[in-house]
């Protein structure tokens, strides 16, 4: 593990593997180094890239300096990409996915994006969705946390967005549930986050851009997904054979890898 200052004096925790051109890959709600799929996928792609996790702010071993600003995580992803080398490929999963559509948007050297799933309703289909129910959503899970009712904060979270029943029914018996209750608050900034990419953060974005679906998602995952492609200049969709809102490594990273080739061999 190494550490790099983000701009507001926060430490990031970070690490690499592999060799190739960078890689940085970003997690989405509740995700971190110690937890989620991102370990997974890097070791598959470690091959032919170097790889980079990171612990958002708030998660892991990164620090956390409030108050909270969507800029600020701008300023963290910045950081890890200048500590891989100056450039970089990013992957982002769910509200990463925002994160790395909002950094490319701002102009950090992101050279190619690939969005597994980006919970981004750009035409408000389904009517609790779209940036005034997020909002709401991240208030009622700030409140839920400072109550100091984080379990609730993190049931509530993944009910309220469209989690299939049996996976919120078994989430207090999952052994990684203590971390996601320590994280809690930062489902508020992922919602945050998410709620910020707009129309024109999407015309912004002139990288190309690889959008992934899951064939067992939903039909707005699937339809968000189609969007955002759709909106991206060099957007392109693709459905891969996965589980609800998720990929299996063994099938994402072989996708990844050789859309991110393409880019590589032009370079």
């Amino acid at each position: 593990m190494a550490t790099v200052t983000s701009g507001d004096g926060t430490r990031i925790a970070f690490e690499q593997m592999g060799s190739g051109p960078a890689l940085v890959l970003v997690d989405g709600a509740s995700g971190f180094r110690r937890l989620g799929p991102m370990r997974s996928l890097a070791g598959h792609l470690a091959g032919r890239f170097t790889v980079v996790i990171y612990d958002r702010r708030g998660r892991g071993e990164s620090g956390d300096t409030p108050p909270y600003a969507v800029e600020r995580e701008l300023e963290d992803l910045a950081a890890v990409i200048a500590a891989s080398g100056g450039s970089a490929f990013v992957h982002g999963f769910s509200s990463g996915a925002a994160l790395a559509l909002l950094g490319a948007a701002a102009g950090l050297p992101i050279s190619m994006l690939s969005l597994l799933e980006p919970p981004i309703d750009l035409h408000h289909r389904w009517r609790e969705s779209g940036p005034e129910a997020e909002h709401d959503l991240a208030a009622e899970i700030e409140e839920l946390v400072a109550a100091g009712r984080r379990d609730e904060a993190v049931e509530h979270f993944h009910t309220s967005i469209g989690a299939p029943p049996e996976m919120v029914a078994g989430i207090r018996q999952d052994p990684f549930f203590p971390m996601l209750t320590a994280i809690a608050h930062t489902l508020a900034y992922d919602l945050r986050m998410t709620s910020a990419v707009s129309h024109t953060t999407l015309r912004s974005v002139t990288v190309p851009a690889l959008v992934v679906g899951s064939t067992s998602s939903d039909d707005r995952m699937n339809m968000w997904a189609a969007d955002v492609a759709a909106a991206l200049p060099l957007g392109r969709h693709v459905i891969l054979k996965g589980e609800w809102h998720g990929v299996p490594a063994t099938v994402l990273a072989p996708a990844l890898a050789g859309f991110f080739a393409g880019g590589a061999a032009n370079d």
